[in-house]
């Protein structure tokens, strides 16, 4: 069970020929198979009360939490059988460049990106309108 050749009879292996090295289990799982990305408690928090009141309105009815190596998605349904309304996605190598999150439309157009998920959010925010009597 070694990529060693077997030894003969009477032969022995010395210490210079054999190494050992001592590797850490956890740091060798890491390097092979980093940890997805997730979203932090407070992150959903905030993500799960926008869609409370849209599923409260009426709009949303479904959603999906996917934990890919790059990046987290969020995404909102108005039946489980199709495409996505909107997708929120949390990609940290984009957080020093255009920010970490951003919100998708089913088209795949960006509807807003930023730093802050709180900012970024406000893209569900109901416009007010004018209402004459």
């Amino acid at each position: 069970m070694t990529d060693q050749p077997d030894l003969r009879r009477g032969e022995s292996r010395s210490a210079e020929s054999s190494s050992s090295v001592v590797v850490d289990l956890k740091e060798y799982k890491q390097s092979k198979d980093p940890a997805p990305v997730t979203f932090h408690r407070r992150e959903l928090d905030a993500i799960l009360w926008i869609y409370g009141r849209m599923v409260g309105e009426g709009e949303w009815r479904d959603y999906a939490i996917d934990h890919l190596k790059d990046r987290a998605v969020f995404s909102v349904f108005k039946r489980s059988g199709e495409m996505p309304l909107f997708r929120i996605e949390k990609n940290p190598k984009l957080a020093a460049k255009q920010g970490a999150y951003c919100v998708i439309n089913t088209h795949g157009v960006i509807l807003k990106r930023g730093h802050e998920l709180q900012q970024v959010l406000k893209v569900f925010n109901k416009a007010l309108k004018l209402v004459e009597k």
